[in-house]
């Protein structure tokens, strides 16, 4: 069984995370958690201009949380009427990295999924401040999907690494399982300008090939000094779906 984290801050992007995310999941036994952490919203509140007042806006953010996570569990409960899902909501007086970091140790959350911008939605941007403060401080894969992605069977998985990284065998079994659930193949890719690994590189690439055994599975080297220019040119030319990065999080191109 999977347990997802799906944070919210109710704008249109994130419900295209949600949505993606119940379609993607759809023939496994899943538990989603939906988060919204309100403290920055709380502090930001227009209607904030002293103590005297701290309390009522504190429960009218409070409230509101909550009954927007209750309009998203009946949305999503009428989306997928899934036999195999169960849902819960968390609303949390807390910034989204803190609330996020402690579902992941409570629940034992294997994959949080979430848009790659909020309601900002600034289209100069690949991530909002949000999704960027996850994908460097929640200690957990993450599941990015840019604004209006809708392709859930991704067929072609690149993986960029320098073998550098030892990657834990729950990481990449997590790999393993979302890739064999639509028989993606997934190339490893070595972006340098020598063919040669060090002891260390040598060891961190059978562990990737040993853990991966039952994924179709390619390794590549790309003669490259420039590695953002290598992945983007591989991606464009192999028409990857889905990137994995070696922070340990999931990203979709």
């Amino acid at each position: 069984m999977k347990s997802i984290l799906i944070p919210t801050d109710f704008s249109e992007n994130a419900m295209n995370a949600v949505k993606y995310a119940l379609e993607f999941f759809k023939y496994q036994k899943t538990v989603f958690y939906f988060m919204h952490a309100y403290q920055n919203e709380f502090y930001d509140h227009e209607e904030l201009v002293s103590r005297d007042v701290f309390d009522d806006i504190l429960d009218n953010v409070k409230n509101e949380s909550q009954k927007n996570l209750d309009v998203l569990l009946k949305k999503v409960n009428e989306i997928a009427p899934n036999p195999r899902y169960t849902y819960h909501t968390i609303s949390a007086y807390s910034t989204l990295v803190e609330e996020a970091n402690s579902i992941v140790d409570s629940k034992n959350i294997d994959l949080i999924v979430m848009g790659t911008k909020g309601k900002s939605n600034d289209r100069h941007m690949v991530f909002g401040s949000q999704t960027f403060q996850v994908l460097k401080y929640v200690q957990c894969p993450v599941l990015a999907i840019p604004v209006n992605y809708t392709n859930t069977q991704p067929k072609h998985i690149l993986f960029p690494t320098n073998y550098l990284i030892p990657y834990k065998r729950r990481e990449l079994k997590l790999l393993s399982d979302l890739a064999k659930s639509y028989r993606s193949v997934i190339d490893v890719l070595y972006v340098s300008k020598s063919n040669k690994l060090s002891m260390r590189q040598e060891d961190n690439k059978d562990f990737i090939k040993d853990t991966l055994r039952d994924n179709q599975v390619n390794f590549y080297i790309k003669d490259s000094k420039k590695l953002d220019e290598a992945i983007k040119n591989y991606i464009k030319d192999e028409k990857i779906d889905m990137i994995t990065m070696v922070n340990t999080c999931l990203l979709y191109t």
